[in-house]
């Protein structure tokens, strides 16, 4: 919308003043070219300044068109804008921007010192000018050359570095947060791929394990679990490469996992899920940030196939909430070892813990408890829909 406005200003300004469109551009960009703007800037800068300090605009303009006049404004305007650009481009770079603090205030000290000497020199060339005394020609009192020096001169050279430096510092400021903004976007890109890369190994592992056990056991099951490892493989290839993917698939997925390593345990294992019936509302999930605890469930089953081994799990909607709960038999003893002493989940469950600080950071909290029987895992996370998320990434 500014766009539009400012393309119809300009449209306006050439319309009314004979100007074409691509004139104006190459006016723009001549200015561009030779950093014109500065001297605009600085022109414009002590023309209001002088405007506040005398009160009248038109005794401003009665006073510059006279030769005399023209020195003061140049004066001003010529070495405060050296002064200024000294400070910016050499003794920031060269001092400050390296730690050397003492050397670079200094240096700006002896710059604003020797802007001011020049330009107190300059009044008496304007009053030479104007074959006048000086102090007469500008009201000066005491009539001492400390009094331009330390009444005129040195405010103005003082406020002018000052402007400067804090447009620069500014500059400096936004671009390395800017800077820093991006290497973090990338550290953590790169972090989270790096976690992601250790799942899928962990789960090819398991699963062709999981395959090569039933081969000899029983043919036509690992018939069956093969084609359902080649749909779960097409799926973490192909299908959920992005941040976020639908919530619906995810449980689709999660769902078959769970099929394929029921079908190597025995009559004595039980599975209860209780997965949303209603729609998932277009609510999107980062892809496998459920799966490390299933996997961990399966992992840390009790160990006595003559007790009856068993999972539960519960994943509901509270709204955009995803309430997920899980379950599962052990045979943890506690009075041989103390809870907290339990190497519970391993390196899948760290790097689950890991992505959703990342990915979830203040939206998730996440509850694991280990009982005498049972190990159990409460997680609620805060869901995004998929729309937001094509905003998010929209806007970068």
């Amino acid at each position: 919308m500014k766009t539009n406005m400012g393309s119809t200003i300009l449209r306006f300004y050439c319309k009314t003043h004979s100007v074409s469109m691509k004139e104006l551009q190459a006016i723009f960009s001549f200015l561009e070219r030779y950093k014109l703007h500065h001297v605009l800037f600085w022109a414009a800068y002590h023309l209001i300044w002088w405007t506040i300090f005398s009160g009248s605009v038109s005794e401003i303009m009665d006073f510059i068109v006279e030769p005399f006049g023209v020195v003061k404004y140049l004066g001003y305007v010529v070495y405060q804008a050296l002064g200024v650009y000294f400070c910016l481009y050499v003794l920031i770079p060269k001092y400050l921007q390296k730690g050397k603090y003492v050397t670079f205030f200094a240096s700006t000290i002896g710059v604003v010192l020797l802007m001011s000497a020049a330009i107190t020199a300059n009044y008496f060339l304007s009053g030479y000018i104007a074959q006048t005394s000086t102090y007469e020609l500008y009201n000066i009192n005491p009539e001492t050359p400390f009094s331009i020096f330390k009444f005129n001169a040195l405010p103005s050279c003082v406020g002018a570095v000052t402007l400067g430096m804090s447009i620069k510092l500014t500059k400096i400021w936004i671009a390395s947060q800017k800077r820093h903004q991006e290497l973090e976007k990338e550290k953590l890109e790169t972090e989270l791929k790096f976690l992601k890369s250790q799942i899928n190994p962990h789960f090819l592992f398991n699963t062709i394990n999981s395959i090569f056990v039933l081969i000899n056991k029983n043919p036509e099951m690992a018939s069956e679990s093969l084609v359902k490892f080649s749909g779960l493989l097409r799926y973490q290839l192909y299908e959920c490469n992005d941040h976020q993917i639908p919530l619906q698939n995810e449980l689709s997925y999660l769902q078959s996992f769970m099929e394929l390593e029921s079908l190597r345990q025995n009559e004595n294992f039980e599975i209860r899920t209780k997965l949303p019936k209603e729609s998932t509302n277009g609510l999107t999930i980062a892809p496998f940030i459920l799966l490390p605890f299933i996997e961990n469930a399966f992992k840390h089953l009790s160990e006595d196939q003559n007790l009856r081994r068993w999972i539960q799990l519960n994943i509901g909607l509270n709204e955009n909430n995803l309430e997920f709960e899980l379950a599962n038999s052990a045979n943890f003893d506690m009075n041989t070892v103390e809870p907290d002493t339990i190497n519970f989940g391993g390196l899948g469950l760290k790097n689950v813990k890991r992505r959703l600080d990342l990915i979830y950071p203040n939206a998730h909290k996440l509850v694991v408890s280990k009982e005498k029987d049972k190990h159990r895992v409460r997680l609620t996370i805060a869901l995004q829909q998929e729309e937001q998320v094509q905003l998010r990434k929209v806007g970068g």
